[in-house]
């Protein structure tokens, strides 16, 4: 597959609303939780009742990092087969990827290398993959031991959490270093703003403004 031009991240000239925009893909078997991992991160809200997705959906999140806001459009595409090639077409421009399964569910787990393959078969070769066990709340039902799964995402090349959408653990973290990881790959081929992309690892995103200097009369 062709390079990424991360180009493709800066904003049109005419749109003032964000300064990046990143298209970023959840992906993974049917029922790991990719939707709920996505409206804990979006919405900050949990539901208990499951609901297929049905091809693909998409929420918009802007996060600030230093004066730069970044807009991230995350797309949440169905696991199952009948699906599969709808949801490829998406890959086509993803600039990052969140690769799950479900900690308690060994199928999810060992589908992990084919969905890597797809990423590798309809993205670009720079696309930034981040592979996620998910349901780390469930560690009484577990059959992955994490240390499979840190193998498995050193093997693939990928970074690793587990995280749990229901008590919200590391799911912000997983955004924010998936980000971190693009801003970096831009800084290394295209000539941005340091302000964007120097100090990628250390620097927290937030989904609030940058706050400006007061003077204090106290």
């Amino acid at each position: 597959m062709a390079k990424a031009d991360y180009r493709m991240g800066q904003r049109d000239g005419s749109d003032q609303n964000f300064d990046y925009m990143f298209k970023l893909l959840i992906i993974g078997n049917s029922s790991v939780g990719k939707t709920s991992f996505l409206f804990r991160y979006a919405d900050d809200s949990f539901s208990n009742s499951f609901v297929s997705t049905v091809g693909i959906d998409f929420k918009v999140k802007t996060v600030y990092r230093h004066d730069k806001r970044i807009k991230l459009q995350i797309w949440d595409t169905a696991g199952q087969e009948r699906y599969r090639t709808i949801t490829t077409a998406y890959y086509r421009g993803a600039m990052g990827f969140i690769l799950m399964y479900d900690i308690t569910n060994e199928e999810s787990f060992n589908a992990v290398q084919d969905w890597a393959t797809q990423i590798k078969t309809y993205s670009w070769d720079n696309a930034q993959v981040i592979l996620v066990g998910n349901k780390c709340d469930m560690d009484d039902e577990r059959v992955v031991a994490p240390e499979k799964g840190k193998q498995l995402a050193d093997q693939l090349g990928f970074e690793y959490y587990e995280a749990s959408a229901k008590e919200n653990i590391n799911v912000r973290q997983v955004f924010e270093r998936l980000v971190d990881i693009i801003c970096v790959k831009m800084s290394e081929r295209v000539d941005t703003d340091p302000a964007v992309v120097t100090g990628a690892k250390n620097t927290r995103l937030t989904d609030k403004p940058p706050q400006l200097p007061q003077n204090c009369a106290c």
